[in-house]
């Protein structure tokens, strides 16, 4: 799964994505949702020659993936350049219900804007169909605020997020593509 992203009809994805909320409300509630700093500041050079830094992380207490797989999701936001990239850094905490309630969801890198003004989340999931049931409900809140022929993601069925970034080299295929890790640190 890889590429544009086929998104669901409106109304489809307007209940999934309050149902999303309501489970991320109750996951704060029981506070099962953590935001650890293990991940933050490192930085990450991507096949398609970008390199950006993670400025959050989110992570669902639960019990490992059965069927792990990892997704990436990157976008471009309209009309925003400067300042107005730490201010969408700092607003986007407010999006956390539209994804962490969602089946399947794990963990998420946030990654702030590379030198393209791209943004992207790596995140662990539960499942390759139940990620990319995910993105094509995500299509629309990113549509209201991004460039949508940039909203694109990829699954890599069977490794786990943190795997694309301690190995890369376990991923195969070329290493010029936009999601792909080459290196950390």
């Amino acid at each position: 799964m890889d590429g544009q992203v086929e998104h669901l009809r409106l109304t489809t994805a307007l209940p999934r994505l309050a149902a999303c909320a309501g489970r991320t409300g109750a996951g704060l509630f029981r506070s099962r949702i953590r935001m650890p700093r293990d991940h933050v500041g490192m930085r990450v050079r991507f096949g398609d020659g970008s390199t950006s830094w993670v400025y959050r992380e989110t992570v669902l207490d639960r019990p490992a993936p059965l069927d792990p797989c990892a997704l990436i999701v990157q976008f471009r936001l309209r009309l925003v350049s400067g300042r107005g990239h730490r201010l969408f850094r700092d607003e986007s905490l407010l999006n956390t219900p539209l994804f962490a309630g969602f089946p399947g969801f794990v963990s998420k890198l946030w990654f702030a804007a590379d030198e393209f003004g791209v943004y992207r989340g790596c995140y662990d999931w539960d499942g390759p169909d139940q990620a990319d049931a995910y993105v094509r409900a995500l299509w629309w809140p990113l549509a209201l605020v991004s460039d949508t022929g940039s909203i694109r993601y990829h699954v890599v069925p069977g490794l786990r997020r943190d795997d694309l970034f301690a190995d890369p080299t376990r991923i195969g295929g070329p290493v010029d593509q936009w999601w792909r890790p080459l290196e950390s640190w």
